[in-house]
């Protein structure tokens, strides 16, 4: 094989943080699974992102509506949802910032959605102004609560993580998070961890697990397409932690660039994303410990 051929091969896997793109072409282009035990609570996936959404008696709650990639699947989604129940779409709620996963909200809106995001997304996407993405009608600062037809979802921000604006959505009655990015179930991170907040992180990590809940809803599928359990939160902290200790003694001398590329983080090694991923992180991991940024 060429070297030009390694070059895109390389590319292309790292590019895939979740799912993998054999796993990806398997599938249909989107898909809604009604999450097991509970009454309405649903995941919907376009290509390799997913969102979360509720039905109540009085009208559904959409999260992100993931249509950065697959534009169509925006409308895909709402005609999910149309399929699910006639009662109308009120809340649409952005889980941060990044446009992988709050790109074409559109359809939303024009269904008469509320679209709600943390007050630090709000002025990022007034700095971007993204054609493809629909502004919040409402912020929020540290905790907001949604009371929509006997069903309770909680809005946490708990901190810089993977984005500066990253929430956490908690169902308190069905015992279930959605956390989008910082938390991938059973697979390394990918290329997004190039803008990472590393150290916070791992305290991120630390408030989601000392959280009430059973399952983890991931903005990409889970390995197996399964959800995430605290053992996975807990997997994901060590991953950060072994990767900054890897890193930390090369960044301080200044022996840090160029050696990122060297990150092993063995622990990890049978995981999908290993080791196409592991130069964005050892590269961040550089940047926290040889440069302090």
């Amino acid at each position: 094989m060429s070297r030009t051929h390694v070059l895109a091969a390389a590319l292309i896997a790292a590019a895939c943080a979740t799912p993998a793109v054999a796993q990806q072409q398997q599938q249909p282009p989107f898909a809604t699974t009604k999450v097991e035990g509970t009454d309405g609570v649903y995941i919907f996936r376009n290509g390799g992102a997913q969102s979360m959404f509720i039905v109540t008696k009085d009208g559904v709650i959409a999260t992100d509506p993931i249509g950065y990639q697959r534009p169509e699947g925006v409308t895909d989604y709402v005609n999910e949802i149309k399929k699910v129940t006639d009662k109308p779409i009120k809340y649409l709620i952005y889980s941060h910032h990044h446009f992988d996963h709050i790109s074409g909200g559109k359809p939303f809106k024009d269904a008469g959605a509320r679209v709600i995001a943390h007050k630090n997304a709000k002025a990022k996407l007034a700095q971007t102004k993204n054609p493809n993405v629909v502004m919040p009608d409402e912020t929020f600062d540290k905790t907001k609560t949604i009371k929509l037809g006997g069903t309770t979802l909680e809005l946490s921000y708990l901190g810089l993580n993977h984005s500066d604006s990253n929430i956490v959505m908690r169902l308190p009655k069905e015992k279930i998070v959605f956390v989008v990015d910082t938390i991938p179930v059973g697979q390394i991170p990918g290329r997004g961890f190039i803008d990472m907040f590393p150290l916070e992180a791992e305290d991120f990590i630390k408030k989601v697990i000392a959280m009430d809940w059973d399952r983890l809803i991931p903005g990409h599928p889970g390995v197996g397409g399964r959800l995430g359990t605290k053992q996975d939160a807990r997997d994901q902290l060590r991953l950060l932690q072994e990767a900054s200790a890897e890193m930390k003694p090369l960044g301080i001398p200044g022996k840090c660039w160029g050696a990122e590329k060297d990150i092993k983080l063995t622990s990890f090694k049978d995981w999908p994303g290993y080791p196409a991923n592991l130069e964005f992180i050892g590269r961040r991991y550089c940047g926290v410990w040889g440069r302090g940024t």
